[in-house]
C-alpha cells in the first residue's frame, strides 16, 4: 500500500524535496521516469505530485528559454514606489504584463522590484513607459541586466 495515502506528510520532506529538485531539472520527465530516479513507486510519485500543487508548492510546469533565445531578449530589474493604498491595484495591472517575470514587495527605497524580460530595447522602453502610466505609480528605477553571473533557477 501506498505510504502517502495511508499518512500524508504535512510538511516537505526528503522525498518532496528531491521531486521538486528533479521537476526543475526536467518537468517534461514522466511520473514512471521521476519514480525510478526517486526509488519509489508511480502511485507515489502521482500522490505526491498531487499534493504539492494542491498545497501550492507546485503550482506550475512551464518552458525555459535556452541560451540562444534567451540571449535575444533584455530583462531589467525595475524598482516601483507606489502612493499609499495603491498597491493591490498596481500589482493587478502590473500581472497583466506578459513582460513580467517577478514580482516582488520589497523593504526598502521601493515597494516593489519587478524583474522583466522584454524582446527589444524599445518593448523595454514601452514597457517602463505604461508602467509609469499605472495610476498610483509616483517612480520607478530601471536596472538593465547586462550579464547573467550566477542563475540557480537551472
Amino acid at each position: 500500500m501506498d505510504e502517502t495515502r495511508v499518512n500524508p506528510p504535512s510538511s516537505t520532506d526528503d522525498l518532496d524535496r528531491r521531486l521538486i529538485l528533479l521537476l526543475q531539472a526536467n518537468a517534461r520527465d514522466s511520473t514512471a521516469t521521476l519514480a525510478r530516479k526517486l526509488g519509489v513507486a508511480r502511485t507515489t510519485v502521482v500522490a505526491r505530485l498531487a499534493r504539492l500543487e494542491a498545497s501550492g508548492r507546485v503550482v506550475g510546469y512551464t518552458a525555459r528559454l535556452g541560451g540562444d533565445e534567451a540571449g535575444r531578449s533584455v530583462q531589467a530589474f525595475v524598482g516601483i514606489t507606489v502612493s499609499p493604498k495603491a498597491g493591490r491595484e498596481v500589482v493587478k495591472r502590473l500581472s497583466e504584463l506578459p513582460e513580467l517575470r517577478q514580482l516582488a514587495s520589497v523593504s526598502g527605497e521601493f515597494d516593489y522590484m519587478a524583474l522583466l524580460r522584454a524582446d527589444t530595447t524599445a518593448r523595454l522602453d514601452a514597457l517602463l513607459d505604461e508602467i509609469g502610466d499605472i495610476d498610483g505609480v509616483l517612480r520607478t528605477n530601471s536596472s538593465v541586466v547586462l550579464a547573467l553571473r550566477v542563475d540557480r533557477q537551472t
